[in-house]
């Protein structure tokens, strides 16, 4: 009667959707950020410490 072959774990794949679900709305949230705080270009402004006298 029990077709092993067939069997689904479905705790497993709950699981894996749920993942999925949580890593669609993080990207969602980066590219959210990255529109609002856009990261910083190669370019690096070097502040140097004023000289003494």
């Amino acid at each position: 009667m029990s077709n092993d072959d067939k069997l689904i774990d479905f705790g497993a794949e709950r699981d894996k959707r749920i993942h999925d679900l949580r890593d669609k709305k993080l990207n969602e949230m980066r590219q959210a950020f990255e529109q609002a705080l856009p990261l910083p270009s190669g370019k690096k402004k070097s502040k140097s410490k004023p000289k003494k006298r």
